[in-house]
């Protein structure tokens, strides 16, 4: 069973499965975000890790490598899976109800080959505790907070 964050899915509702991909990427004690603007459908900027969904076809780990070039313009090395949560949101942007199946992942960023392509997205590297607490939903969070105690502990072991 994959734990479930934020609201519970509406009994009189249909959600489409929409999987996807996100990562920690940490340099130091700084974590790369995406701000996505979201004034187009009508809501307030976002703060999220990068990543997004994961096309027909597509495996998880190539769609992670495309959505945080697109999202940051950063490559990234070395993606190990952390979990997996599931949250039930409407996307406007799609104009559908979605059980978002978020599968997250700590990586280590490479080179940043310019800015993002994908169009309403900025990359901004912040110090880790800001991002852990403007990070927009409690999954993401939960996971960026245990890739923190995994980095330490790393750091610690060199």
């Amino acid at each position: 069973m994959i734990r479930r964050f934020g609201t519970p899915p509406r009994p009189d509702q249909t959600y489409g499965p929409r999987p996807g991909a996100y990562v920690v990427l940490l340099r130091g004690a700084e974590m790369l975000v995406t701000e996505e603007d979201r004034s187009a459908v009508g809501f307030a900027p976002e703060i999220q890790l990068p990543g997004g969904g994961i096309d027909p076809g597509e495996s998880p780990v190539p769609a992670l490598h495309r959505e945080v070039l697109e999202e940051t313009g950063w490559r990234m090395a070395t993606p190990r899976r952390l979990g997996a949560y599931r949250r039930f949101i409407y996307m406007p942007e799609y104009e559908k109800w979605a059980e978002k199946i978020c599968t997250i992942y700590l990586a280590r960023p490479t080179i940043c080959l310019g800015p993002p392509t994908e169009a309403g997205h900025r990359a901004i590297w912040m110090p880790a505790e800001i991002a852990l607490a403007r990070l927009a939903n409690t999954g993401d969070r939960v996971f960026a907070a245990q890739a923190l105690g995994v980095a330490l502990g790393m750091m610690k072991l060199q």
